[in-house]
């Protein structure tokens, strides 16, 4: 029985005009980017197949055991000859090793099952006009490096006992999501590189004692240099060996999943490692094999290659990309690393984006856009719940859009002008002259139709060059004075804002939230991967977890209060539950409170003023101090008493209100208490 075929959507753009006025003027401009989608579907599929059966490349391309032996197959249009070695012919190559070619630049190789076994090392000896080269295999799925040479091959991957799956039917439940943000290399205590199960084994714990319900890996595409931070890929099918094997990424997932967390990971399609003997580059002996010829091929910035998203074979090849971590590792989605460079011819780099006409004109390159709704489409036909992330700066419209609708399709977007907004605060502004109707503003300011994802910090605010949101709040201090034994007035300043400042992100935060492993107690260095610059030490590319397990320390007091944030969260729904709704801001006393899911929030940034009796608008009621910045058991100094009860009254002109006891620096969560209905008698 043949599958049913999925037709590409025809947008209704006009739907994102009568949501967004401001569009209508461009929606002409959506309509012909949807066209060029549906055109670009029909091209790919030829209206013979679904998108996502097309989106195997994975299975017909690189190595692969059959019935009756082994076949291999590359894609290298320039190549003259192409020829395997490896362990098994002493890297020699010879007759029986040759690939044959077709007419549209596929070569062939088929082997008899004695000629392979698992753990054989391998190459490509491509020959080109003008020259030659040893190559990985662009499909391959599996990479290693040498320890004494630093050279990488594609390995053999055929274990006796293949992998068994505990949970591989795992569905990501429809909540928002809480990321936890992680890097398995450096996520140990010890000075090198962590491997897949102990992060399983020993992290995963920490994370669901955290509250956190999704964890996002960075670095899982084979990238030959560590210190990129997985963002120079140079294998997209293989997973990094510098962890483990792909059967321990596969239990770390089933770990993950076990335990109740979703799983996804960064996937780098903005652009790839321009090395040419681990990499795409110059596979075949040409530049633009994969990548734009001429200057569009290079990104200056990141010293790195740019995909021709306008070609076949390259959508063909990232579009597989997509599928393949979602059917062989079990993956439940994915955040798309450098949207902003992809969406723009330059990159987006050093100019600020304000005007829709930016969004709209001739810097945006379209193809870009056709691939991202494609990959969406993918995605979410191979797996509906699987969740997309779209880290974009520019605040391209429609990015979050259904592509039924005309946008890209992204389940969510990254708020990144949050953890801008706050650095540039604490930087320029001393926060006795914060200015709350300011602050709300920058919080809430997005688009209400698109899902967004907020943060105060990522690992982008964490790595060498800047600094923590805590270091910025305590500097040097931090590093003689977070003992619980003395008082230390910066670090209690530190504290205090490192506290309201993630409190009121969260709250504020549109559909989403998200940690950088380690940020949640205030790791207080910053992420320096072993360089020549460093003495090639691992001192920096680590996670010090006895400063959040050590009691005598205050940094546990900061963990406690970030756990008690993604409990009351995850239990009320918090981010399922529309936007907050302003109810009060005074300049002078810097108070600001909302509302949002049933809860009441109230902040208190004054440094020095603790307010008695304010009387906070809400609606007529009982309201429980459900959490408390200042109480003792997150290493403030217990002014309120805990879990007491508001009744709201008339006051100062407001027909219901609450009076509130707010210590300085404080924040507050109210929940409304609601009167249980009295038993029946008899």
């Amino acid at each position: 029985m043949s599958r049913k075929i999925i037709p590409p959507p025809v947008p209704d753009v006009d739907r994102l005009g009568e949501r967004d006025p401001l569009l209508k003027p461009f929606l002409g401009v959506m309509r012909r980017r949807g066209d060029k989608m549906r055109a670009a579907e029909y091209r790919l599929t030829g209206g013979r197949l679904s998108l996502d059966d097309f989106a195997a490349g994975h299975e017909f391309f690189g190595l692969h055991r059959t019935a009756d032996g082994w076949v291999a197959r590359e894609w290298a249009p320039n190549a003259s000859s192409i020829e395997l070695i490896g362990t098994f012919n002493d890297w020699r190559g010879g007759p029986g090793f040759q690939f044959s070619p077709s007419p549209t630049g596929t070569w062939e190789l088929k082997l008899g099952a004695a000629a392979l076994k698992h753990g054989d090392l391998y190459k490509l000896r491509v020959r080109w006009p003008g020259g030659e080269g040893e190559r990985i295999p662009a499909y391959a799925r599996r990479v290693v490096q040498d320890d004494a040479t630093k050279l990488f091959s594609a390995q053999v991957w055929a274990p006796a006992e293949p992998y068994m799956w505990k949970h591989e039917r795992y569905r990501r439940p429809r909540e928002a999501p809480r990321v936890y943000e992680a890097h398995v290399g450096m996520a140990q205590e010890e000075p090198r590189v962590g491997t897949y199960r102990e992060f399983a084994n020993r992290i995963v714990p920490r994370i669901v004692a955290a509250g956190y319900n999704t964890v996002q890996l960075m670095a899982i595409q084979e990238h030959p240099y560590y210190g990129s931070f997985g963002y120079h890929v140079s294998s997209f099918f293989a997973a990094s060996s510098r962890f483990g094997t792909p059967d321990d990424l596969k239990y770390l997932v089933d770990t993950l999943h076990a335990a109740g967390l979703s799983v996804i990971m960064d996937l780098v399609h903005s652009h790839a490692v321009r090395n040419e003997v681990e990499g795409l580059s110059r596979l075949d002996g040409t530049l633009y094999q994969y990548f734009h010829d001429g200057p569009r091929g290079s990104h200056l910035a990141w010293d790195s290659r740019c995909f021709d998203y306008g070609k076949t074979e390259v959508l063909h090849f990232l579009l597989s990309n997509c599928r393949y971590w979602l059917d062989e590792y079990r993956f439940d989605g994915y955040r798309f690393d450098g949207v902003t460079s992809m969406l723009y011819f330059d990159h987006g780099l050093e100019r600020a984006f304000g005007p829709y006409e930016e969004y709209f004109g001739d810097r945006v390159d379209e193809d870009a856009w056709v691939y991202l709704a494609l990959a969406n489409r993918v995605i979410h036909m191979v797996r509906p719940d699987a969740m997309t992330v779209a880290e974009d700066v520019s605040g391209m419209p429609g990015l979050g859009v259904p592509v039924e609708e005309g946008g890209v399709g992204f389940d969510y977007r990254l708020a990144m002008g949050t953890p801008d907004y706050w650095i540039k605060l604490i930087k320029e502004v001393p926060d006795e002259h914060w200015h709350m109707a300011s602050l709300y503003y920058e919080l809430t300011n997005r688009r209400q139709d698109e899902k967004t994802i907020g943060y105060a910090e990522s690992h982008d605010q964490a790595l060498v060059g800047d600094k923590t949101l805590i270091f910025r709040l305590i500097d040097a201090d931090m590093y003689w004075w977070m003992n619980i034994y003395q008082d230390n007035l910066r670090v209690d300043r530190g504290m205090a804002l490192h506290k309201m400042i993630r409190l009121v992100t969260l709250a504020t935060a549109g559909n989403g939230y998200l940690n950088f492993m380690g940020n949640e107690f205030g790791h207080p260095e910053w992420i320096d991967f072993p360089r020549e610059g460093n003495g090639w030490s691992y001192h920096y590319a680590r996670r010090q977890w006895h400063l959040r397990d050590d009691p005598t320390l205050r940094y546990h007091f900061l963990a406690e209060f970030d756990k008690a944030m993604m409990e009351f969260s995850g239990r009320t729904r918090l981010l399922d539950k529309g936007g907050p709704e302003f109810r009060y801001e005074h300049i002078a006393d810097q108070i600001l409170a909302f509302e949002r899911a049933g809860l009441v929030f109230v902040f208190n940034f004054n440094p020095g003023r603790s307010v008695t009796d304010y009387a906070i608008p809400l609606p007529p009621g009982k309201y429980r101090l459900l959490l408390d910045s200042d109480a003792r058991e997150f290493g403030g100094h217990g002014r309120l008493a805990p879990r007491q009860e508001y009744v709201t009254t008339e006051a100062e002109g407001h027909a219901s209100a609450v009076r509130l006891y707010v210590p300085a620096r404080t924040a507050l969560v109210l929940e409304r208490v609601v009167a249980r209905a009295p038993k029946a008698s008899g």
